[in-house]
């Protein structure tokens, strides 16, 4: 039986894995993002019975509206919606980080989010599907410079756990994915420099995109009465950092 996946940010990273891991076992694949000649790319590799694209920005409410809408009836019942767009933006300290990175970062990874869900609901609650929503674990560490990104994939952590309250004996499936480091453009948009992305990955073995969408694949395929609340992942290379301390100046 054909079962279909709504991707949001399927132009690059882990969405673009997740629609080709999905795609090759058969799924159809509605791919959502910004991007349209990265879509059209998709849909020249994948088919165009396997991948329905639809350009759009997951803070533009009208826009989201219209592609669910819109969904041609090949693509319409979707069984799972995967959560994937969001971003960071900046690395400095609260106290000096641009208000319009936190907006941006606000509007992508929480309210663009929410409005995708919401408007899915009825199909997902008739399909008996799944919502997939990446966090991330910066929603569990904190970290400096993680301000605003953080709290937004906090966000993304606690909605995922009282969506499932409320979907209770709806049979919809919710599940929470927090990977660490991955490699994929996180870090070069997050910084704006390549350069600092190749260091920060420099002689480890991240997490790799391919990693992720095999794990997001897992879940959509496990029996329908098995629900993973949470799933963090880390590379080996990676692991918890100690708590800071600022001492105070030694008296002269």
């Amino acid at each position: 039986m054909n079962r279909t996946i709504l991707i949001t940010g399927a132009t690059s990273g882990i969405g673009a894995a997740s629609a080709r891991r999905f795609a090759r076992d058969g799924w159809k694949v509605i791919a959502t993002g910004r991007r349209k000649d990265r879509l059209a790319t998709l849909v020249e590799e994948l088919g165009p019975d396997s991948v329905h694209p639809i350009a759009f920005d997951m803070r533009d409410e009208s826009a989201i509206d219209s592609a669910v809408t819109g969904l041609p009836p090949a693509f319409r019942d979707v069984d799972v919606l995967l959560n994937n767009a969001g971003l960071a933006r900046g690395t400095e300290p609260a106290q000096e980080a641009k208000l319009e990175y936190w907006r941006q970062m606000i509007d992508t990874n929480i309210t663009g989010l929410v409005t995708i869900t919401h408007r899915l609901l009825p199909t997902l609650i008739a399909q008996k599907g799944l919502i997939l929503n990446l966090s991330s674990t910066a929603s569990t560490y904190p970290y400096r410079g993680g301000n605003v990104y953080g709290g937004t994939k906090a966000f993304v952590s606690q909605f995922s756990l009282h969506l499932r309250a409320d979907l209770h004996g709806t049979g919809v499936r919710v599940s929470s994915v927090e990977p660490g480091m991955v490699e994929t453009e996180f870090t070069s948009v997050r910084t704006g420099s390549q350069a600092a992305s190749d260091e920060l990955y420099r002689d480890m073995d991240p997490l790799t995109a391919a990693d992720i969408a095999e794990t997001l694949f897992w879940i959509a395929t496990l029996p329908p009465h098995v629900n993973i609340n949470a799933i963090e992942l880390m590379p080996v290379a990676q692991s918890f950092a100690g708590f800071q301390v600022a001492r105070a100046a030694s008296p002269s």
